[in-house]
């Protein structure tokens, strides 16, 4: 065999013949990244079937939320439907000021406060505490009915649920009269003394949404992997040890979003219920921001005034917001922003 050797001048010339013709790196033409655009398109093409089921919801949102923002204005506007929103003469915050130094103010912000509170305090722990219990029955059937009875009271409309108040609370006819009757109490009026107003209204409240609210928390509980509860047993945990280390840290990130959610929602308070509830009798209690906006927006037509009352409990509610999903995030749980 004979060895192949190559000569260092040749090599040398081979190189330099090469690098004459090249073009430096810096010179080079670079390929054009590709446009985010028609990335954005790809995806959405990829996925159309997706944006479709989105758009129904979007638009309801755009249509319904969204758009009617622009009348807002005229909570800064003394509103006359004759000259519309932008012909409005513009007042500024004299609107606000008024309500804020109303004799009612103070009235108003302590009974939403306080009928808000009460109804959170009760109808928030209430659901957990139901799926807690519906998720730790053996009986497949028994469970089903559980759910069910639990959850049928959602379906009801709140002006038939205020007729069966209004059945079973009479004092001279209602149930809970006949029962109270029998246990030598005389009757109650609960639609006309203003006290019993709110224990009527978070009861009504507790009975008719707990359900709703219910179902939320057992389907977070159905992701918890059932191996941990047959490790517990196998431990010799009890069902209620079983539910404080297991159940309630599995769902405790989706009880801090719905906490965040209810007090960012807190002085949105059931208007209907409240105002079917409301009687002259029981106004003192009964007056909460939502219902004196109906009064004087659409009884008295003072629209502008009305609208600074609303937009007023509206900024109160994304302060709270804000504030709890500050606090939850300082104790590093689940947050919305």
């Amino acid at each position: 065999m004979t060895a192949r050797t190559e000569s260092p001048d040749l090599t040398l010339t081979a190189e330099a013949t090469a690098g004459a013709g090249a073009v430096p790196a810096s010179r080079r033409p670079t390929m054009p990244a590709p446009a985010p655009r028609r990335n954005r398109l790809k995806r959405v093409r990829r996925a159309w079937q997706l944006y479709v089921l989105l758009a129904p919801t979007l638009l309801y949102f755009v249509v319904f939320k969204f758009w009617p923002m622009y009348g807002v204005q005229i909570a800064f506007r003394n509103f006359n439907p004759v000259d519309g929103f932008t012909g409005s003469p513009w007042v500024g915050l004299d609107h606000f000021r008024r309500f804020i130094s109303s004799f009612q103010f103070e009235q108003l912000i302590e009974n939403t406060l306080l009928l808000a509170t009460f109804n959170l305090a009760f109808l928030f722990p209430v659901p957990i505490v139901l799926a807690l219990m519906v998720n730790h029955l053996s009986s497949r059937r028994f469970k089903a009915f559980t759910q069910t009875v639990l959850y049928a009271p959602s379906f009801i409309s709140t002006v038939i649920v205020v007729g069966m108040l209004y059945v079973l609370l009479s004092p001279r006819s209602g149930l809970v009269n006949h029962l109270l009757g029998f246990a030598g109490v005389e009757p109650i009026f609960f639609l006309a003394e203003p006290e019993w107003f709110r224990p009527v209204y978070v009861a009504s409240s507790v009975w008719q949404e707990a359900g709703f609210s219910m179902v939320v928390y057992l389907a977070a509980l159905a992701g918890i992997d059932p191996a941990l509860h047959e490790a517990a047993r196998i431990d010799g945990a009890s069902a209620l040890q079983r539910i404080r280390h297991i159940d309630i840290p599995g769902i405790l990130p989706v009880i801090s979003i719905l906490f965040i959610l209810a007090v960012g929602n807190l002085l949105n308070i059931g208007f209907e219920k409240a105002l079917l509830l409301q009687t002259p009798l029981n106004a003192s209690e009964s007056q909460i921001i939502q219902t004196y906006v109906y009064e004087a927006g659409l009884q008295q037509a003072q629209f502008s005034y009305s609208t600074a009352i609303g937009l007023f409990n509206s900024v109160l509610n994304l302060g709270l917001l804000l504030t709890f999903n500050w606090v939850a995030r300082r104790f590093k749980q689940n947050s919305l922003i």
